[in-house]
């Protein structure tokens, strides 16, 4: 099944160079193209993507913001951030915006396409020498139940029956642990609970 990706930049020229590059992978399917950012919202609810892959900075629009709202109102979605500044304070703040990834536009299109891939399989393509590992939140109720799922080998459908809640949101909170935790994988978040103390009935 192809990822339902969604590009937003306010240059036309950008996003249609970005779209042709794309449309080269097998397994990514631009569903649409937005280049006014106001209207964002609007369009992931009738069009549903996977991923959504916006630019940090456009004239009237801050993509942090942009992506702080989105995941506010469709927490299951993935948000690549694209852009062209190569700075700690960026990568923090979309790190903690809650995007699964970070690409300057000096990358490849392969890059591109593998954060891509990587974000909509829960993972978080952030490396510890592009953010400050210092204060990182701590994790909400609803996460601490649910790295105490995970410790206990539950599957994600598993976890979501015990919690009565979507598959796609178990899979939103992983990745929000995953994120806060500064690890890879489940095993790492298991692994890190453990030593921090927040999975008591090991």
């Amino acid at each position: 099944m192809s990822i339902r990706t969604l590009l937003v930049d306010d240059h036309l020229l950008v996003m249609l160079g970005i779209r042709r590059l794309l449309e080269s992978e097998e397994d990514i399917e631009i569903i649409d193209t937005v280049s006014d950012p106001s209207s964002l919202i609007e369009v992931v609810a009738t069009t549903s993507p996977d991923v959504v892959v916006t630019d940090v900075r456009m004239k009237e629009f801050n993509g942090i913001e942009l992506t702080k709202e989105l995941l506010s109102k469709f927490p299951e979605i993935k948000v690549v951030i694209l852009s062209g500044y190569d700075h700690e304070e960026y990568y923090n703040a979309a790190f903690k915006a809650g995007a699964s990834a970070y690409i300057t536009k000096e990358r490849s299109a392969f890059d591109l396409a593998n954060a891509i891939r990587q974000s909509n399989m829960g993972y978080i393509l952030f490396s510890k020498n592009q953010i400050s590992t210092k204060d990182f939140e701590t994790l909400t109720s609803a996460e601490q139940k649910i790295l105490l799922l995970i410790s206990k080998d539950k599957t994600n459908y598993e976890i979501s029956m015990d919690l009565s809640i979507s598959k796609r949101t178990v899979e939103y909170h992983i990745s929000s642990i995953i994120r806060k935790l500064d690890v890879d994988s489940r095993v790492g978040a298991v692994v890190k609970g453990i030593k921090k103390g927040l999975i008591e009935d090991f």
